[in-house]
């Protein structure tokens, strides 16, 4: 009973939030509550979430703060220099700014910390998306599927739990997975650039009178070289006032002029970002302390790294010097902690009601039997698969509950199964690892409400365009374990 409530409880809680029948914060509150009830939790379902919700406290405020701080960050102008790098070098082309996002995504990810990588890519690539008038979905899926790749690195976290679990090195089981885990960023950026490809067309259709006639004559997305209504362009063919074409029935040109354009479609002037967070006219502007706010942010960056004090402590010290300095009145003060409340309010909310739904899970012991029943329909003449029937398990149950749950509760089981056909812990950690892509998906894990919330995109929108492709990612990567013979079979 308690596994059928258990996935019945994932299935409605998913269809309710995919078709937006109800928000996220109300279908974790919600769903769990009722499906609890049903499981026989009774008054003590209380008492379960109020202890989930216990270890979610640091996790919130680790949130709220970041968000202030970077929300400070991008109010000051610390990042509008590398904005503007960025367009300079991406141009107006939608395919290069989507493939720029994956690989500024992944770069950062090399620090272990998704909310970090997630701030961080927002702050800077947000701007350009509303700039271009792209899909901020496109940015949350690209973000998302960069972080879950390089999610399997030893200090990303559940490589660690992996070999903690089954009592291994964890060089042991990250080394041999390198091949996989460059194949998955390679999936990475071809699902990148296909995305890309697909903003450019959309964009094309939606405003003809924009995108249309330039993009079909192959112009468009030079970098931004075709410039006002005289410009011709690097390769000639402007669409200023001088163009001209050959005259129905002559077959040359003869000079008239068949194409205006004095509408730019994408700018690199400081007037191309009015009306974003990187507006240049702002009156949060602190450009005399550009140097001081840099400074700070590498600080708080190293201190991130270096974990000697715990992260939301870092960014609640980070952020009282932050408003200290750039706005020393009170008045401003207040203001700027307003301004950011929506974005906090949105995060903080749902973090807290994802503790509903694992209260639920751990309290009323669905998690528990949930797994013990996957491990006990696995046929016996499937045991020399085992490796591969974990990487696979490992898809949607790491995204149903948590990483530690996962690798301290169901690994060590489907470990100990595997031993009798030659399999070894090595071997089915590794194979654990390769679902990560798609656990970053997970409403359970706060970087990627963090993501969502920052990006102003609906959980149910990211997960239509991200999650069948993080299945494909994870299956590249256990095809790749296989054939690398990091991953065997008995």
């Amino acid at each position: 009973m308690l596994v059928l409530l258990g996935f019945a409880m994932i299935a409605v809680f998913m269809v309710l939030i995919m078709t937006k029948k109800l928000t996220p914060v109300l279908a974790l509150i919600i769903v769990p509550t009722v499906f609890g009830l049903f499981a026989g939790a009774g008054l003590g379902i209380g008492p379960m979430v109020m202890d989930s919700m216990k270890s979610m406290t640091s996790t919130a405020a680790l949130l709220m703060f970041a968000i202030v701080y970077f929300g400070l960050m991008i109010d000051v102008g610390l990042f509008d220099p590398l904005v503007k790098f960025i367009l300079r070098k991406l141009g107006n082309d939608p395919a290069k700014v989507v493939l720029g996002t994956a690989i500024l995504a992944a770069a950062v990810s090399l620090d272990g910390d998704g909310s970090t990588t997630f701030i961080l890519t927002t702050a800077a690539m947000l701007p350009v998306y509303l700039r271009l008038k792209m899909s901020p979905v496109v940015l949350t899926c690209v973000a998302g599927l960069a972080n879950g790749t390089m999610n399997i690195l030893p200090w990303g976290g559940p490589t660690a739990r992996a070999a903690t679990a089954l009592k291994i090195d964890v060089n042991d089981v990250f080394v041999p997975m390198v091949p996989s885990l460059i194949a998955g960023l390679v999936v990475v950026f071809v699902f990148s650039w296909l995305l890309g490809l697909q903003e450019r067309n959309r964009l094309r259709a939606t405003a003809p009178e924009i995108w249309g006639d330039v993009a079909d004559a192959g112009d468009v997305f030079d970098g931004g070289t075709n410039r006002g209504g005289t410009g011709t362009g690097s390769s000639g063919r402007g669409f200023g006032p001088g163009r001209t074409a050959a005259k129905p029935g002559t077959g040359g040109g003869t000079g008239v002029v068949v194409l205006e354009r004095t509408k730019t479609v994408v700018d690199l002037a400081d007037t191309g970002l009015t009306d974003t967070a990187l507006d240049p006219n702002r009156k949060t502007l602190r450009p005399k302390l550009f140097w001081f706010n840099l400074g700070l942010t590498v600080a708080v960056m190293v201190m991130l790294v270096a974990n000697l004090v715990p992260l939301p402590y870092v960014f609640m010290v980070g952020s009282a010097i932050a408003l200290l300095v750039n706005f020393p009145k009170v008045k401003e003060q207040g203001a700027q902690l307003v301004a950011h409340a929506p974005s906090i309010v949105a995060v903080v909310s749902m973090v807290m009601a994802a503790a509903v739904l694992t209260g639920v899970l751990n309290g009323t012991g669905m998690v528990k039997e949930m797994s013990a029943w996957l491990v006990h329909i696995i046929p016996a003449e499937m045991g020399p698969f085992m490796a591969v029937i974990t990487g696979l398990l490992s898809i949607p149950m790491t995204f149903f509950m948590s990483n530690d749950a996962f690798y301290f509760g169901v690994l060590p089981v489907l470990s100990e199964t595997a031993a009798h056909y030659g399999i070894s812990g090595a071997e089915m950690a590794r194979a654990s690892i390769t679902g990560q892509p798609f656990h970053l998906q997970s409403p359970l894990v706060p970087a990627i409400l963090l993501l969502v919330s920052l990006a102003k995109v609906e959980l149910g929108d990211h997960h239509k365009k991200v999650l069948w492709r993080t299945a494909v990612i994870s299956v590249v990567m256990l095809a790749v374990g296989m054939l690398t013979g990091a991953i065997g079979i008995g």
